[in-house]
């Protein structure tokens, strides 16, 4: 039996340890991918520290770019050698009412990538055929990685937001989900607003497209997105519900803070806030195995990329540490060298 690497957990808090494991074969409806490259995500730290009911030992990643190797039992539509991303949707039930009704990010029993099975920090992995999306033409594997998490979670939120071309929209947060909101946003022809602490990243984010940039520790944000005459969307990336909480006095009327950014603080926000103005506090899952096909299309039309730093496969120790520890140059993405 041919044998692959995989980096698994054992147990919560624990570190990556390789494994060598045997090729895993593609059941009914499923196929095996060969990893190319995958994504580390902020997330994976819930992940590692039991914020999820993982089984252990666990294979996390689930920001997956590679190729199909393998084709299961009655799948069709897809044939070995397919370049295929595999995000955080999973596959779906296909049975729960949210499925029947066609919103199957909604799905009862949606599956994510090392949570409900082997993730993508291995060599190879078998996924559902629903959870996968194919990656366009001129698209590396490294840059098609984050865009099944990161780069979906912004640009599918956005275009299923209330704005429209013209708008002001701000981005707060310019950080491994931001840096692609702020891309898509100015691609999809909005007004765009970055806001960041300090300085640091003014530079940067008005060569990635946003026409104001807010320091969020020079200016209050909320009075500074209101001299511009108020964002018709605040998306929210950055990990932090204090400055969510924040900006939501920069909403023009039917504005909508739009929350893309995990964290497990609440979000404060008083009835006076929204009531008179019609404001809303919206969350946004990531996206459907079309909606992250759709948006490696409109990435691949419009030139928006993600900044990565790669790091080949054997060093997931040190990159996880460098995302936990918001040392990372945004997208962190390893490499197996497939």
């Amino acid at each position: 039996m041919t044998k692959i690497r995989s980096a698994q957990v054992t147990e919560v808090g624990g570190g990556f340890d390789f494994v060598d494991v045997d090729l895993p074969e593609p059941g009914r409806g499923e196929v095996r991918v060969t990893v190319e490259a995958v994504g580390v995500c902020h997330t994976d730290h819930y992940f590692v520290n039991g914020g999820y009911p993982v089984e252990w030992p666990a294979v996390f990643g689930h920001e997956i770019a590679g190729r199909v190797d393998a084709l299961g039992a009655g799948v069709t539509g897809w044939n070995v050698g397919d370049r295929v991303e595999v995000g955080w949707f999973g596959g779906n039930c296909g049975a729960c009412d949210a499925c029947r009704a066609g919103d199957f990010i909604h799905c009862a029993q949606v599956k994510v990538p090392g949570w409900h099975y082997a993730g993508g920090y291995a060599d190879a992995t078998v996924v559902p055929a629903t959870a996968l999306a194919r990656i366009p033409e001129g698209f590396s594997a490294v840059d098609a990685a984050p865009m099944g998490c990161a780069g979906v979670a912004t640009f599918n939120s956005l275009r299923r937001s209330s704005a429209r071309a013209g708008d002001l929209v701000a981005v707060l947060g310019i950080g491994g989900l931001g840096h692609l909101g702020v891309q898509f946003a100015a691609k999809m022809g909005f007004e765009v607003v970055a806001i960041s602490r300090g300085t640091e990243k003014a530079d940067l984010a008005k060569r990635l497209g946003a026409h104001h940039y807010i320091d969020s520790t020079a200016t209050d944000p909320a009075q500074a997105l209101q001299a511009l005459g108020g964002a018709q969307v605040v998306l929210a990336t950055a990990m932090s519900s204090a400055a969510m909480s924040g900006a939501i006095d920069g909403l023009k009327y039917n504005g909508e803070l739009l929350v893309v950014g995990a964290t497990p603080e609440p979000i404060e926000v008083s009835p006076f806030q929204i009531l008179p103005s019609t404001k809303s506090v919206h969350g946004h899952p990531s996206g459907t195995a079309k909606d992250v096909e759709d948006t490696l299309r409109f990435a691949a039309l419009t030139g928006v990329r993600p900044i990565t730093e790669e790091r080949p496969l054997e060093q997931i120790n040190e990159a996880y540490q460098r995302v936990v520890d918001n040392q990372a140059r945004y997208r962190v993405v390893l490499t197996t060298g497939n």
